[in-house]
């Protein structure tokens, strides 16, 4: 049903000035017909004068045609109910009695028992779904769909032409898509108000959540593996609990943990593997009393354990007490098989049973080793050279060897400064006092805050336990000049009371260089630490030394090629680096060929690329990918010239957008119905919403208008008569 009229801006002192202008102009008419004659082409211009003055005069008044347009259809009201994962959180409180229920069964059995009913009478009803997780059995990181709340009210307002008014029964959790808000810009356009239900409590109930668990893709037997974890405590009161590691054998391992009042708490428990192969451990966290949620209490992951021989190599100068006693600690252990070079100032290289005689001199020959423990020794003659020191610097940033500083009372190790070796020791050396500093009382040392738990330093289960160990420990009687620690290390032991400008003294200092690690021991008295307890505590120091420092070297291998990624445990959308290292048929680094990586999920995602060879001509490949999926994935490296392939697994971690236990984003429905116009409420007051739309007013008419006052071709006809207004004068002689 249509209605059409005409609209002025009219106003007394508009009419006015119209009547006093046209008065005006009708008499300078006349004034000029009588002057002239009665001329019948001066009374045409004369008339198109007055005709001109009169549209300007009707212009003044701004007039519009108005058509106003009455719907004759029902109007639509759209019920849109919340489907996605976190509907699946247990937190709306029933009144009648008061025993709690997911959101997704308050909302079901409010459907079932037709909360609109009362509006079936004025409106037509549409009931939708979204964000509705998809019916598959495919793995769950490949159906991982988010809640998209702009994306449902953009497709209600797309959908029905007679839209009134729209019911949002969601708990807010929108995690994919825009923001609701554009979408409620455009209801509010459209004068359609958006009533929102919170569904769910807006605060969190008391819960403790196990959020996350970082462990390896796999750890060697014997080896200590740190496994920090993530503890969220919802709860009023502080909670201690004993955090507990199951595995093939049972608890495997557990930690005494205080986890503060609503905080969150970060630890980790320590694994000593002792079965070797593919194995599942959970980490628990004990179910307190007054949580709501008792689901979210442990963690589950895979790690491979496996057997390792680690080749480590000890370069020194002279037969000291340290050497010895760490040649032994490294010899006796059955997962190292060590060598060593004794270069005796002025003498023959030291011989023996696992003794080389001379410094590995070429890539090839270096290249095995996983650990290098670079003692009392320099640059000079009968030492190392130049070209040795470059070869250390490739293997550590190139193959990700590790290599321990070791400096002893001849002061050697400062004829590294100035040399790359120099540049990766992670201390500055003060060479002015080369041989160090030595005391006639014993002096102890003393861990940082993060040495306390440190795998290289966890001497015992936990860290009270383990600082209590290292003040226990015997002491030094010298240390090496040791000015500061570089930027960029980590400091795990310093000089109890020694000091300086910089502060105290840092003698266990370690630093990434490149691929590998680099440790620095300022003091040669380790051994000392067998008093009264033999090999308990020497031993286990120089065995997490070198696991830890080789762990990525033997992250996957076959003959001729090692391959190693990192980070370890990634997520998906994170960037994962790929290093191959290839040897040719002889057992030489490859060169100038072509290494490729296949990497494949379960779900059928593949991805191919071709690896970089690095520069430095140790056979070196590298290259990077961002995983997609989550799951496991495998990861074939192939070097066809040479017939060398590896094969591994890929854990990818696949946090979940819709979780559960989190409380409802009561905000973000508020502004929805703020902008719109329309109201936010509880599920306890659903009734009341229902009732406030079918106050709504009918629809109001659509108004279009056209104004001619300001339209164009108005403004050209008013110029154009104006124009010709103006040669008529001129043809008729008039000025």
């Amino acid at each position: 049903m249509n209605n059409t009229f005409w609209t002025f801006a009219v106003s007394p002192w508009r009419i006015l000035l119209g009547c006093v202008f046209f008065a005006s102009l009708l008499w300078l008419s006349i004034q000029s017909i009588r002057r002239s004659g009665p001329d019948k082409w001066l009374i045409a211009n004369e008339a198109i004068r007055l005709i001109v003055a009169a549209l300007l005069l009707f212009t003044l008044f701004r007039p519009e045609l108005v058509r106003l347009t009455k719907r004759s259809d029902r109007p639509v009201v759209g019920i849109l109910c919340d489907a996605s994962e976190s509907m699946e959180t247990e937190d709306v409180l029933a009144i009648e009695n008061a025993a709690v229920r997911t959101r997704k069964d308050w909302l079901t059995e409010r459907r079932e028992g037709r909360f609109w009913e009362s509006l079936e009478e004025k409106y037509d009803i549409v009931v939708d779904d979204f964000s509705r997780p998809p019916e598959t059995n495919a793995p769950s990181a490949d159906t991982d769909p988010g809640t998209d709340i702009n994306a449902a009210l953009d497709g209600m307002l797309g959908s029905y032409e007679g839209l009134r008014a729209v019911l949002l029964l969601s708990d807010g959790d929108w995690n994919e898509g825009k923001s609701p808000v554009s979408a409620a810009t455009k209801f509010r356009m459209r004068d359609i108000p958006v009533f929102s239900v919170v569904v769910g409590s807006d605060e969190f109930l008391p819960d403790v959540d196990l959020q996350s668990v970082s462990a390896p893709a796999y750890g060697l037997m014997d080896e200590h593996i740190s496994l920090p974890f993530t503890v969220r405590n919802r709860l009023a009161k502080d909670v201690k609990a004993t955090v507990t590691l199951e595995g093939p054998t049972g608890v495997e391992a557990s930690k005494e943990v205080v986890i503060p009042a609503m905080a969150e708490f970060q630890s980790s428990v320590v694994l000593v593997p002792r079965v070797e192969g593919d194995h599942e451990y959970t980490l628990k966290v004990p179910v307190q009393k007054e949580e709501k949620f008792t689901d979210n209490n442990s963690k589950t992951f895979k790690m491979s354990l496996r057997k390792e021989l680690l080749k480590v190599l000890v370069v020194d100068s002279v037969p000291r007490w340290e050497y010895r006693f760490l040649h032994n600690a490294l010899s006796r252990d059955p997962g190292v098989d060590v060598e060593c070079l004794l270069l005796h100032p002025q003498m023959a290289p030291g011989d023996g049973k696992n003794y080389v005689q001379a410094f590995p001199g070429t890539k090839e020959q270096l290249s095995g080793y996983d650990v290098v423990f670079l003692g009392d020794v320099g640059i000079g003659p009968s030492e190392l050279t130049s070209t040795h020191a470059e070869l250390l610097k490739g293997l550590v940033e190139q193959q990700g060897s590790g290599l321990v500083f070791l400096p002893g009372m001849r002061g050697r190790q400062a004829t590294l400064t100035g040399t790359v070796l120099g540049d990766m020791m992670p201390v500055e050396l003060d060479r002015a006092r080369q041989s160090g500093v030595g005391y006639t009382r014993e002096s102890k040392l003393s861990l940082t805050t993060r040495g306390k738990d440190h795998l290289l330093t966890m001497l015992a289960q936990t860290p009270s336990e383990n600082y209590s160990v290292w003040k226990q420990l015997p002491g030094v009687y010298w240390h090496a000049p040791v000015l500061r620690a570089k930027p960029g290390t980590t400091v795990l032991a310093v000089h109890a009371t020694a000091r300086n400008q910089h502060g105290r003294l840092p003698l266990l200092v370690t630093k990434p260089a490149g691929n590998g690690k680099v440790l620095f021991m300022g003091t040669d008295s380790a051994w000392r630490w067998r008093r009264g307890v033999e090999d308990t505590y020497h031993y286990r120091f120089w065995g997490q030394v070198v696991r830890w420092m080789a762990h990525q070297r033997h992250l996957a291998h076959q003959e001729g090629m090692r391959f190693f990624y990192s980070p370890e445990s990634p997520s998906r959308g994170n960037t994962v680096f790929l290093h191959a290292t290839v040897f040719d048929a002889s057992g030489f680094p490859f060169q100038g060929g072509e290494v490729t990586a296949r990497i494949s999920s379960r779900s059928g995602w593949v991805q191919e690329l071709k690896l970089e060879p690095e520069k430095g001509g140790w056979g070196v490949f590298t290259g990077s990918f961002i995983p997609e999926h989550g799951g496991t994935h495998d990861i074939l490296i192939e070097c066809e010239d040479v017939g060398r392939r590896v094969r591994t697994q890929l854990r990818v971690e696949s946090p979940k957008r819709e979780r559960t236990g989190r409380p409802a984003r009561a905000g973000v429905l508020r502004e929805v119905a703020a902008i719109t116009l329309g109201r936010c409420s509880t599920t306890e007051e659903l009734d009341e919403v229902v009732g406030s739309v079918n106050l709504l007013p009918e629809f109001k008419p659509t108004e279009h208008r056209f104004r001619l006052w300001c339209h164009p071709f108005w403004a050209v006809a008013i110029i154009l008569l104006m124009g010709v207004y103006w040669s008529n004068r001129k043809l008729l002689g008039m000025l």
